[in-house]
């Protein structure tokens, strides 16, 4: 049953990754198709994101009132209905109609299940369950490729919704292993009735400093999200439309295994060790993308190293949650966590696309290096304002 159970939560971060993907990948046919600057993209990813931090703001007390299994089922239908819908869009006007259900589904499946995830299991179970999020986003990119060459851009996300469609009709067959196997181990998947609010959470000392660094965080990721495939597209030559959009995965599929690995390290490393060790990483990817190279392949695998980097960063902050703030207050700050998140996720792809439009797209590996920096330099002051060990968490 425990497996089992496993697998369905894996297979919900799959969902939860599908559609991050693919409006970096189908941007550059979607510009084209709609007839507006490259800039604009940063426009539609910041309505997804406000969506986004609204539901996230909201999960603590859904998470007080609600099973776990039964906000990812609405989530999940949700994410389908803004899909179906980005679809169907003639206009560029249209998407933003879409970009409600699209956002608001997918904060409120990160909070709730990471949530559930760090209260329940391990740091090794988070980091495999981020691991899946990049499979999820690194198959919707290949997903637009296929249907940028045999079709548009429209069906990359019809197909996407298929997809979803099929996870959801899963999750609900799946509905009697919640029971059973939280009756069975013991753990706690229901309403939590004595979770603090949002207002308490924001006094306890250190959770400012986190919700910053989380916003550092990603405010990278998201920009490579976005931006990515652009990236190639303005700096490197000769690449079919197919390639560019393919490129938009790189940065997941360095995700994915940085969390494959993190799954096999975390217990025994510890997540400052792994976040520490990540941003490292990430730093060295940067590095790499910025060598002054007309081919395309050194700047793919900087991306790469990039992802590979950032992978164990986003759930091992999370992980820490109920360590660093007590269990009373997790629920509240992870939803906080995501909503500052979102912040970064929604404002600064649109700031870099102002920027890009104005200065060049090869400004991207330096925005990246700043926010790397932040992200670390926070952390790292956000751990000296926590209880030492032996002091009362409650």
């Amino acid at each position: 049953m425990y497996s089992l159970l496993l697998a369905v939560i894996y297979l919900i971060f799959i969902s939860l990754g599908l559609p991050d993907s693919l409006l970096g990948s189908g941007w550059p046919s979607m510009q084209v198709y709609f007839g507006v600057p490259s800039s604009y993209a940063g426009y539609v990813s910041m309505s997804i994101s406000f969506m986004t931090i609204i539901s996230a703001l909201f999960s603590p007390r859904m998470i007080r009132s609600f099973h776990t299994k039964w906000i990812v089922i609405v989530s999940i239908f949700l994410t389908i209905t803004g899909l179906a819908g980005f679809s169907f869009c003639t206009s560029y006007k249209m998407l933003f109609l879409f970009v409600i259900p699209y956002g608001l589904g997918a904060g409120a499946i990160d909070a709730s299940v990471n949530h559930y995830v760090a209260e329940n299991f391990s740091s090794s179970v988070m980091n495999f369950l981020h691991c899946f999020y990049g499979v999820g986003a690194v198959i919707s990119p290949n997903i637009m490729g296929l249907a940028l060459s045999r079709a548009r851009w429209n069906e990359g996300y019809r197909w996407t919704a298929f997809i979803q469609t099929g996870i959801l009709i899963i999750v609900i067959l799946s509905l009697p292993l919640w029971q059973k196997n939280e009756a069975a181990s013991g753990i706690s998947g229901g309403a939590v009735k004595d979770s603090a609010g949002i207002r308490e959470a924001l006094k306890v000392p250190g959770v400012v400093l986190t919700l910053i660094a989380f916003f550092s965080y990603c405010a990278g990721e998201a920009t490579c999200f976005l931006w990515t495939s652009s990236y190639f597209a303005g700096t490197k030559n000769g690449l079919s439309d197919r390639m560019i959009a393919s490129f938009g995965s790189l940065i997941f599929g360095g995700l994915m295994l940085g969390r494959l690995i993190s799954g096999f390290v975390s217990n025994r490393l510890g997540d400052r060790l792994l976040i520490r060790t990540g941003i490292a990483v990430e730093l060295a990817g940067i590095a790499l993308v910025l060598l002054p190279s007309g081919h395309f392949l050194p700047a793919a695998i900087g991306f790469i190293i990039i992802g590979t980097g950032m992978g164990p960063v986003y759930p091992a902050i999370q992980h820490m949650a109920p360590e660093n703030f007590g269990k009373r207050f997790s629920a509240s700050v992870i939803g906080l966590q995501m909503a500052s998140a979102y912040v970064g996720s929604t404002f600064m792809p649109m700031v870099f696309g102002i920027l890009q439009q104005h200065i060049g797209i090869g400004i991207m590996p330096f925005y990246l290096l700043i926010f790397a920096v932040l992200n670390l330099g926070f952390l790292e002051i956000t751990y000296r304002k926590l209880p030492k060990p032996g002091d009362t968490v409650i």
